[in-house]
């Protein structure tokens, strides 16, 4: 099991990401850019409510940023939330901090990381920028709807400098790249072990 998660992960380290590019008119094309390249402009807040800049979240040698669609609602998101608890030591002792954004107004985040007990960064993303600028949306849900503005399931690794490392992405809501993979994917980043076995 751990090979295959390690063998996988090796292959998202150079993978694309998908991010949307605003052709001005209201509506965006889906740009995949190779890792390597710079991380869209971070905008957030955090669970207080005040406004976070990349440098904020990151830590000494990058930030994971776990984009999940709610943690009011969405109870696939909420057992993710807990699971990722479990992986936060790990990321610390590699110089790596662990973020979880949605589109959840800050005090929902407040209110479930304290009734929880839960000790990572959550950011909000209200309006949907970050999960927009992404290209991680999911365009099914109607628009104005309760849903509206919800991203699809992802793990986005990003350097300290900005790079985007690797990303790992599902369509269905009900699946979630796995958390015990992730210590592993942080660690062939941070060695730049080679992207193939």
């Amino acid at each position: 099991m751990l090979r295959s998660i390690l063998t996988a992960s090796a292959l998202l380290v150079t993978g694309a990401v998908a991010f949307a590019e605003n052709n001005g008119d209201g509506t965006t094309n889906m740009v995949c850019v190779e890792a390597g390249t710079q991380a869209p402009e971070f905008s957030a807040v955090n669970a207080a409510g005040e406004p976070v800049t990349f440098a904020d979240i990151s830590g000494e040698n990058g930030a994971v940023l776990v984009l999940s669609r709610s943690l009011d609602w969405c109870p696939y998101c909420k057992a993710q939330a807990l699971e990722l608890e479990t992986v936060k030591a790990d990321l610390e002792a590699q110089g790596w901090t662990l973020n979880l954004m949605t589109y959840d107004a800050p005090e929902v985040l407040a209110g479930f990381s304290a009734e929880k007990n839960l000790t990572y960064t959550f950011l909000s993303d209200t309006d949907s920028a970050m999960i927009d600028a992404y290209g991680l949306r999911n365009t099914e849900m109607p628009a104005g709807s309760r849903f509206d503005g919800v991203p699809h399931p992802a793990i986005i690794y990003i350097k300290a400098d900005g790079e985007v490392a690797g990303v790992q992405k599902e369509e269905g809501y009900k699946t979630r790249p796995p958390t015990e993979g992730i210590p592993q994917l942080v660690t062939l980043i941070n060695t730049g072990a080679p992207s193939a076995p």
